[in-house]
């Protein structure tokens, strides 16, 4: 902390990073014990971010991230967006397909930034807003993949004729982004993916991961 620096709002904030990492919430005494603060503090800054929809608590006290943090997400997407451009247009180039960055959205995939390459005769058309289950097509298995292997690096996932027919799409998931669950792909017509576009979209992944951080 710094002279410059709140503390208050420095605590609340590691509050909301701290029940964002965790699926069952936690406890005032968990999150006393986390912050290194006595309980009295940890329930004064509770009830600030609950007045302000950022918190709540469930009927067995634990708390959780509110629905306020929807209001504050309305501009993550653009900002996001922003920040994959340059490696989704270098891996189409690269490729010649074309690339998408893929976040999720409740219990679906959401194409969030699109980006077609110049040079080809022809390129499966993939638009942003495009949505579908994570349980379907390569960019929302690499998510769910990422999922079950947090503890390694889960590589890439290839799938074939999943969402449009004679289509192939390669992802591979953003790995070390707080808050931003995604991945990275492409999507071609072919009927076997080439061995060296895996490897370039884990490439991708891991630009569009560091320009997040």
């Amino acid at each position: 902390m710094t002279a410059e620096t709140s503390q208050t709002l420095d605590r609340g904030l590691r509050v909301l990073k701290l029940l964002a990492d965790t699926d069952h919430g936690l406890t005032v005494t968990e999150l006393s014990h986390k912050l290194g603060v006595n309980r009295t503090v940890v329930y004064r800054l509770l009830a600030t971010l609950e007045q302000h929809a950022l918190v709540r608590r469930d009927l067995g006290g634990r708390a959780r991230v509110g629905l306020g943090v929807l209001r504050l997400g309305r501009q993550v997407h653009p900002l996001v967006r922003e920040a994959a451009m340059p490696a989704l247009r270098s891996l189409a180039e690269d490729i010649g397909a074309t690339a998408h960055l893929t976040l999720v959205d409740g219990a679906e995939a959401l194409a969030v930034a699109v980006v077609e390459p110049s040079w080809t005769d022809y390129h499966v058309a993939y638009r942003a807003g495009f949505r579908h289950p994570l349980e379907r097509g390569a960019a929302g298995k690499a998510i769910l993949s990422a999922r079950q292997q947090r503890a390694e690096d889960p590589g890439y996932t290839l799938t074939h004729g999943e969402l449009e027919a004679g289509a192939c799409g390669a992802a591979a998931p953003l790995l070390g982004v707080t808050g931003v669950e995604g991945s990275v792909g492409v999507v071609m017509l072919a009927e076997v993916v080439p061995e060296r576009v895996g490897t370039r979209v884990m490439d991708a992944a891991r630009e569009v991961a560091e320009a997040l951080r």
